[in-house]
């Protein structure tokens, strides 16, 4: 990796907007102008199921993930890398930001393996190559990830790109960009107890701890996950609640509510 970035912020950040007052591409714009290092990483998850319901493609989820076939794969990498990416990155532009929208595939920045036969083309991340994000950094954009990856396996009927969890994107973006910070936006309060009561702080141990007795679950496995991955290169990690009017900014001037995850 050559010159080391300066204080980059990772954020992950929903498909779809979280709300119709969301405030997050505001947020984002608005810290640019300050002068923060921004990389963004989108999901896309409910956009996807509307077009595969559209096209008649039922929808599986393992343990937060999408099982993804051949048919599901076209349609995420259409949606995500096209229109998705495309929409977060007309948003920022237009409203007085720089952002270039980017896919894992792009400059060869994430390649993937098959994780599990099970679940088809979902890919685990093997290997991040940061240069595509260190130019667009240096430059003065904010670049905007869709989380497709490269195939590092790539056998002659497998196809080229592999869905990958946006969530386990940003965990393995931040660790190889040694980011300042890794904010999840999402749409609960953060990481809860069994009663449901908010935890405002983890250990790494805690963390896992939450994982192996089942009490993080669903979508938020990843999102621990990615957190514990983050902090090998990353100190602090954010998960926070992206609903609320200027979540982003609050949590930037120390703020914000929600979960932060550090060793």
């Amino acid at each position: 990796m050559g010159k080391k970035l300066s204080k980059v912020i990772v954020i992950k950040i929903g498909g779809a907007t979280l709300g119709s007052q969301d405030t997050t591409i505001e947020d984002v714009v608005a810290l640019q102008q300050k002068g923060k290092s921004l990389v963004i990483v989108h999901g896309g998850g409910k956009i996807i199921t509307d077009w595969l319901e559209k096209r008649g493609i039922p929808t599986r989820f393992v343990d937060g993930e999408r099982v993804t076939d051949e048919a599901t794969l076209e349609v995420v990498v259409s949606v995500l890398v096209g229109l998705v990416n495309k929409e977060i990155v007309a948003d920022i532009n237009a409203r007085g930001g720089t952002a270039v929208g980017i896919s894992g595939v792009d400059g060869g920045l994430i390649q993937g393996r098959i994780k599990d036969k099970e679940m088809g083309y979902v890919g685990e991340v093997v290997k991040v190559t940061p240069a595509p994000l260190e130019a667009l950094l240096k430059s003065g954009y904010i670049p905007v990830v869709a989380p497709v990856s490269l195939n590092a396996d790539k056998l002659d009927k497998a196809p080229g790109v592999l869905n990958i969890n946006a969530d386990a994107v940003a965990g393995e973006v931040a660790a190889a960009i040694a980011a300042e910070k890794l904010i999840f936006l999402t749409d609960v309060a953060g990481v809860c107890d069994q009663s449901g009561n908010l935890l405002p702080n983890l250990s790494p141990d805690e963390a896992e701890a939450l994982l192996a007795s089942g009490v993080a679950s669903g979508g938020m496995i990843p999102k621990v996950k990615a957190c514990l991955r983050a902090l090998s290169g990353t100190p602090l990690t954010r998960i926070i609640d992206g609903r609320q009017p200027h979540a982003l900014i609050d949590e930037i001037e120390g703020k914000g509510g929600g979960t932060t995850i550090k060793k």
